[in-house]
């Protein structure tokens, strides 16, 4: 085989593994007046909801403010809750109160990224974070992991999407964690 050709063969061998990546389609959540955001990450569409834990007297629940569960899209639709590992290892929280209505909230698996629960200006319940060095409503978090293990995923990256509360603009941005 010639040098071209060889060329040729690598760059039609990229080409193949470029082709046969599976692209996955994330569906957007159905509006519910309870989420205050969702966690999508690869490898599948399965999604992680945070919503407001609301009694059935309407009010609050003060010792745990936020209810999370799975929507389980790769399977039929339905909702899961959490199971042990994925609370107190991965997608689970910590909630703690501040006083004032507003509660400190933590990721179990990613101490370091504030987020704070507290009413806006509209009297509705949002979290708060800091997307692009602004305080903004977060809406949306995608996880973006390419292998890894069950217990040591390898993060690629972490997209955040939320609303600037002044403005109303979507603010974007990524990290590595």
């Amino acid at each position: 085989m010639s040098k071209p050709d060889a060329k040729a063969a690598v760059a039609n061998k990229y080409l193949v593994t470029d082709t046969t990546k599976k692209k996955i389609n994330f569906p957007t959540l159905p509006a519910n007046i309870n989420r205050l955001f969702y966690v999508q990450r690869d490898p599948n569409t399965n999604t992680i909801v945070y919503e407001l834990n609301m009694g059935a007297n309407g009010e609050l629940n003060t010792e745990e403010p936020m209810h999370v569960y799975w929507i389980k899209y790769n399977e039929h639709g339905q909702h899961e809750e959490l199971n042990f590992i994925q609370r107190k290892f991965a997608y689970g929280l910590t909630q703690k109160p501040l006083g004032n209505g507003k509660y400190d909230i933590r990721f179990v698996s990613y101490k370091k990224f504030a987020l704070t629960l507290m009413k806006s200006a509209d009297g509705k319940y949002h979290i708060y974070a800091t997307i692009a060095q602004k305080q903004a409503i977060l809406n949306r978090i995608f996880v973006k992991i390419e292998g890894g293990s069950f217990w040591l995923p390898n993060v690629v990256y972490v997209e955040l999407k939320g609303t600037d509360p002044a403005t109303g603009q979507e603010i974007v941005d990524r990290f590595k964690p």
